[in-house]
């Protein structure tokens, strides 16, 4: 799995995987443009898109509706150094029994990223000599 960054306009980011582009800015209280979401609403927001395929996965083998799922991500900064010191995840899944609500509770919590975030992986950052080319299908 590989995601290639290149900076953009400004303050923004783009990020390249496959044949997908995604946008990140600054909003325009911090110099930016707002054209996208920052890194740490677009972390957010990887989190949730995991959290609700794993949900709808559940629910969806249990014959459960899942066009009503919504999943809610929040955090909250703070430490030293500053970071997202505290994140929750809200899934309102409307109409499920007890026993099929901590099913999805189990579900969720079994999400690859929520599963790397409890256990932090490895980070390893190295200056590379040369820029490497262009991402394949990079869209302008």
């Amino acid at each position: 799995m590989e995601v290639r960054i290149r900076h953009g306009q400004g303050k923004q980011s783009q990020a390249y995987a496959r044949f997908h582009r995604v946008v990140c800015d600054q909003p325009f209280d911090e110099g930016g443009m707002d054209s996208g979401m920052t890194p740490p609403e677009l972390l957010l927001s990887a989190l949730g898109c995991c959290a609700m395929y794993y949900a709808a996965e559940f629910l969806q083998t249990r014959g459960q509706r899942v066009d009503n799922i919504e999943v809610k991500v929040s955090a909250e900064k703070g430490g030293k150094p500053p970071r997202l010191a505290e994140i929750g995840i809200e899934v309102d899944a409307p109409g499920l029994n007890d026993r099929t609500r901590e099913g999805l509770l189990r579900a969720v919590e079994a999400c690859l990223l929520h599963r790397t975030l409890m256990n932090a992986p490895k980070v390893n950052i190295n200056l590379s000599e040369t820029l490497a080319e262009e991402p394949a299908n990079m869209v302008s």
